[in-house]
């Protein structure tokens, strides 16, 4: 059978689709106000930031082209099929109707359109404004083929060059220098502070999301499943590779910002400032504009992807029934109850997040491990405790007495636990113990 060859424009197609559906608001602002808090520490902590914030997306990408894996599901199947299916459901309704999805048209009114709008109307706009975001989300995805070309070949480009626009008016028309003052946070150690701050961006969990609709538009362009993982991974490449850039350029824009502006209360506030400083009042529509561009394209790679996981999982629904299942239920979260969600959606993401994880790194490991179901299931029972330790920690319900003392044991006894990563440890441990045990089944097998 010929094998289809990769022309450079399907190349940078797929690029532009797999940077577009994960480089959402957060990728845009998280970066600035880094950049705003580090001050002349910019460099180390940006370095802390880009290992997490784009190596482990990375990672993640290889994980899926080393196992030829199809979706989360069948990178999870090897400890077993419910505990796949679980997972698959834990981040797909995180990253979909009770998180991400709602809070792209959350994020694009109150940073966009928000300022433009009276404050008696808020809650009328942000209900039609949300309602046209979700209809048009459903609308250029329904066709799953769709995906590719309104993202990777009109919307994300829109938006790339909207940003290299606003970089090289920052470079012509500097605002000020990179020595600028350090904010307490980055004084001490600002390689750990960036590290944790790119985890805090999940995006790891967000690409392993994304795979089934990358999957999905590779071989739609024609290449078979045999082409699909070396395809996948020269495009994930040059995306992370140029999702680094983008990162540095507005870790530096946030940094030089200082010299005109104090540090903003957060970082959408600190872009929007940096774009009316360049463009005036026609700068509130610009980041209206870039904004929504942003969230709205990794709206439509949430969507796709929830709806394609899950079609796979219950093939009785069709894809275009879970489609407007969470886009509806999106829009309903976005205006009745995003914030009480988000107090559970933290927790939820903090007890799939290791596991997610964990899963990457012994998907790295299969040319050693071969998919193991004893080292699977090792590693898994390994970093369980500590993460329903950390989605504990962060519940509504993390002040009780009981709970607060679980915590402070639990941060006092496992290294890095109070930082979010207790995980990575017990992960080490169980996946030495598994490795080690499927050995001996192994030599008693051969013996026998």
């Amino acid at each position: 059978m010929q094998t289809k060859k990769l022309s450079k424009k399907q190349l940078f197609l797929l690029a532009s689709l797999i940077f577009g559906m994960f480089f959402g608001a957060g990728n845009l602002i998280f970066p600035v106000q880094l950049g705003q808090l580090a001050g002349k520490n910019w460099l180390p902590a940006t370095a802390g930031f880009l290992l997490t914030g784009t190596v482990v997306p990375f990672l993640a990408m290889l994980a899926v082209s080393i196992t030829r894996s199809k979706s989360i599901y069948d990178l999870a199947r090897p400890v077993t099929p419910w505990f796949a299916a679980i997972i698959v459901l834990a981040i797909h309704l995180t990253l979909g109707p009770l998180g991400a999805t709602p809070r792209t048209a959350a994020t694009a009114f109150a940073m966009g359109f928000a300022p433009l709008v009276p404050a008696s109307s808020q809650n009328l706009v942000m209900l039609i404004f949300s309602a046209i975001f979700f209809i048009l989300a459903y609308f250029f995805t329904v066709k799953e083929s769709n995906l590719t070309k309104w993202i990777g070949k009109y919307l994300n480009p829109i938006f790339i060059v909207l940003l290299l626009v606003v970089f090289l008016l920052a470079l012509l028309l500097p605002m000020g220098g990179l020595n600028q003052t350090v904010s307490s946070a980055y004084a001490s150690h600002p390689t750990f502070t960036g590290v944790l701050d790119g985890y805090n961006t999940m995006d790891g969990l967000a690409l392993l999301g994304f795979a089934v609709s990358v999957i999905y538009a590779t071989q739609k362009l024609g290449f078979s499943e045999a082409q699909t993982p070396k395809v996948l991974a020269q495009a994930g490449t040059i995306s992370i590779l140029f999702e680094a850039f983008i990162y540095i350029a507005l870790v530096l824009l946030g940094v030089s910002s200082l010299s005109k502006f104090a540090p903003a209360a957060n970082g959408g506030v600190a872009f929007s400032q940096i774009i009316t400083h360049y463009a005036g009042n026609f700068g509130i529509i610009l980041t209206a504009i870039i904004v929504t561009l942003a969230v709205f394209t990794t709206a439509m790679g949430l969507g796709a992807s929830f709806a394609q996981d899950l079609n796979r999982l219950f093939p009785k629904i069709p894809y275009h029934a879970w489609l407007l299942i969470t886009f509806g239920s999106s829009f309903i979260t976005a205006n009745a109850g995003l914030t009480n969600i988000m107090k559970w959606s933290v927790p939820v993401l903090m007890l799939v997040y290791p596991y997610a994880l964990t899963l990457i790194i012994l998907a790295l490991l299969n040319p050693w491990i071969q998919k193991s179901p004893l080292v699977y299931r090792t590693a898994m029972i390994f970093i369980t405790p500590s993460a329903f330790l950390d989605a504990l920690a962060s519940t509504p319900f993390a002040g009780e007495t009981h709970i607060t003392f679980m915590a402070k044991f639990y941060h006092a006894w496992i290294p890095l636990a109070q930082e979010g990563l207790g995980w990575i440890i017990p992960a080490i441990i169980g996946l030495i113990i598994g490795f080690i045990l499927m050995k001996l089944t192994q030599k008693s097998a051969q013996a026998a």
